[in-house]
């Protein structure tokens, strides 16, 4: 097996089973013959990918690095293999990450997964709620639903929504404090905020008379690092929010939140991406995710 993709092969099953022996039973190898094409592609890199240990193997940080690419090749490379031997249909299959940030995710998503499950039963979901910006190669990610501008340009992405900011509160909290009339009057008003960025300390509003933008300051008792969190403790009754419509529109609808300042509103936007590597040949799965979110999300938004 002299081949890059046979190495890359007995890599991945020796990385994933931790044991040069059992990926040597798997592909009816011998353990030295699996580590000596390790160490082969070791020698070709100039670096070492597995610690050989008395208990079992561990990857070092470029071993997970190769790894995941690694197993994204071989998957592109069967995945190629299918479609050619069914006459060019490509049905998604196998193993697909996501990350997605906690309150798009789980306001918007995870009550579409049953459905893409349904639609596509060969496709294994591997599924992951965080706040944090991931690298998609080091999560070993293909694809990240994040919110934001974009920063990586070496990396693809696609619309999935566009959903305007509004400041809500509870109908409880407007008949004890009454209803600010101007952004000034936050002053008096409990104002939940997010710890996680500088600057979200300040709103920005928009002058009815004359279209100018100004940010005002904003105070509160609470801090909070997700748009779920934020929505529940205003529903509670404790303050007011400002987050994309996507968190709260259901709540304004059924009258269990009322916006607030809406002839102040700045009009911006929350932008949410779906982001993944560029390739020439995108997979089956991952393409597939992409556009049914924006087929289910962007006909639902």
């Amino acid at each position: 097996m002299d081949n890059r993709a046979g190495e890359m092969e007995v890599f991945v099953a020796a990385a994933e089973l931790r044991s040069f022996s059992a990926a040597g039973r798997k592909l009816h190898l011998s353990p030295s013959a699996v580590s000596k094409l390790v160490t082969r592609i070791e020698d070709r890199l100039g670096t070492r990918l597995l610690v050989r240990t008395t208990r079992a193997l561990q990857l070092t940080p470029e071993g997970d690095t190769y790894l995941a690419r690694a197993q994204a090749i071989l998957a592109d490379i069967a995945e190629t293999e299918r479609m050619i031997s069914s006459g060019g249909e490509v049905v998604p299959t196998g193993r697909l990450r996501v990350s997605a940030s906690v309150g798009f995710g789980s306001r918007c998503v995870v009550p579409l997964l049953p459905d893409f499950l349904a639609r596509y039963p060969k496709v294994q979901l591997d599924f992951s709620l965080t706040d944090e910006v991931i690298d998609l190669v080091e999560q070993r990610a293909d694809i990240a639903l994040r919110s934001g501008p974009l920063r990586d340009s070496s990396l693809k992405a696609r619309k999935i929504l566009e959903s305007r900011r509004v400041i809500t509160a509870s109908p409880a909290y407007v008949e004890r404090h009454g209803l600010p009339r101007t952004p000034e009057d936050l002053e008096r008003h409990n104002c939940l905020l997010f710890n996680f960025r500088r600057g979200l300390d300040t709103w920005p509003f928009r002058d009815p008379q004359t279209g100018e933008l100004r940010r005002v300051s904003v105070s509160g008792n609470l801090q909070a690092n997700n748009g779920p969190t934020m929505r529940q403790l205003c529903l509670d009754g404790l303050g007011l929010v400002r987050l994309g419509r996507f968190h709260v529109q259901p709540d304004l609808d059924a009258g269990r939140m009322v916006a607030l300042l809406e002839d102040y509103n700045a009009l911006d936007i929350e932008l949410i991406h779906a982001v993944f590597a560029g390739h020439d040949h995108l997979a089956a799965r991952i393409r597939a995710f992409v556009d049914f979110l924006v087929e289910r999300i962007g006909r639902e938004a």
